[in-house]
């Protein structure tokens, strides 16, 4: 049996993590979970969703927000419980601080890393500091997993050898479908909370338009032009309705927040702005969303899992499959653009079925399956 360090501490990280854990542990291998601390508020509720309780915390002290703070901290924490498991692999995921320093950790350790989602690159200093931490993650990790085509291939552009790169699909879209499943047998509106509940109740004959912005390049003044892009879109076109789930910084609900006063009655009426969703609310309104407006790369991956069109407030992204497949939309935070490409999709059936993807590019349900048979054929061979 072989024991295997699963290293996690975001929501992406969580959602995207747990088929693989579910897999592997279906095929009687050992899976510790070590949960980082990056996302405190959000994560509990996640693996309690998933059925996959930490086995490992590491109690976050942070001395300042400076990412040299975090980096430390995480890497003291994650070198400890390296010691105490004495894991054969060590399993990342993404491009988060938790997953770099996990990969660190794991290579001082002479532990061999599998990288969970690799390969994906902008070619630009932004997003930061995911950019690098991907990048050299790729230099740390045994085995790649990368979602695409593109993605493998930027890969093997920047020298990983062949042999390490295993084309699997995104465990995205594993999650998204058998989330969606669940509800489809527990009843899906039981996942919203009470005032998102109420609000698709009282609309339900109108077009959802979803909007999420988290991103830190996103704050202040580009969230503020997003907001008035979404009155805008109100005023015009009374069938809309917008369920928007605000950042927990205050300072951003702020810029939210002054941005919808001056909306009058009647659009304000059709505006929902809530707190973050859990993860099976999400994929609810997602699944029944006429499009997305979002700055978040796994929304961008799970719209495409039902066919929802997306509006990207970047100018560049990661996952421009989804770009190239006709699927999403690269509209920055400039009003005028989303609003021109909004209305398209609200105007114009040709130009909102353009955008329905029959196959998600970024995986059929099964990639969890191809990186445990991967691993597992490795490990067998040594």
């Amino acid at each position: 049996m072989t024991t295997y360090l699963a290293c996690m501490g975001t929501r992406p990280e969580i959602i995207k993590m747990a088929p693989i854990y579910r897999t592997l542990k279906a095929q009687g291998e050992d899976v510790q979970v070590l949960h980082t601390g990056q996302h405190e508020e959000v994560a509990q509720a996640l693996y309690k969703f998933f059925d996959m309780d930490p086995d490992f915390q590491i109690q976050l002290r942070r001395q300042s927000p400076s990412l040299s703070n975090l980096t430390a901290e995480l890497l003291q924490g994650i070198d400890g419980v390296i010691d105490k498991v004495k894991p054969d692999v060590m399993l990342v995921q993404g491009d988060t601080a938790s997953a770099l320093v996990g990969a660190m950790a794991g290579y001082y350790h002479d532990v061999p890393v599998a990288h969970v989602e690799a390969g994906l690159r902008t070619g630009q200093h932004e997003p930061f500091p995911e950019e690098k931490n991907r990048e050299l993650i790729g230099r740390l990790a045994s085995w790649h997993f990368p979602p695409t085509p593109q993605a493998a291939d930027n890969l093997r552009r920047e020298g990983i050898a062949a042999q390490q790169i295993f084309e699997v699909g995104n465990t995205v879209i594993d999650a998204a479908l058998w989330v969606k499943t669940q509800m489809d047998q527990d009843g899906a509106s039981d996942a919203l909370p009470a005032d998102v509940r109420r609000f698709m109740q009282d609309h339900a004959a109108s077009r959802l338009m979803l909007v999420t912005a988290h991103r830190r390049e996103n704050w202040g003044r580009p969230i503020q032009l997003i907001a008035s892009a979404v009155g805008v879109l109100l005023r015009l076109h009374p069938e809309l309705v917008v369920v928007w789930p605000l950042h927990p910084n205050p300072s951003v609900r702020a810029d939210i927040q002054n941005a919808f006063s001056v909306l009058g009655a009647e659009c304000r009426q059709r505006l929902c702005l809530t707190d973050p969703l859990e993860y099976p609310a999400l994929i609810s309104l997602l699944a029944h969303a006429h499009f997305c407006l979002t700055d978040s790369g796994g929304i961008q991956e799970e719209a495409s899992a039902f066919k929802c069109p997306v509006l990207i407030t970047r100018d560049s992204t990661e996952r421009q499959e989804l770009v190239d497949a006709g699927g999403a939309a690269l509209v920055g935070t400039d009003p005028h653009r989303i609003v021109e490409q909004a209305s398209a999709l609200l105007n114009d059936p040709w130009a909102y079925r353009a955008m329905q993807v029959q196959e998600s590019p970024f995986g059929d349900g099964h990639s969890a399956q191809r990186i445990a048979d991967v691993l597992t054929c490795a490990r067998s061979t040594h």
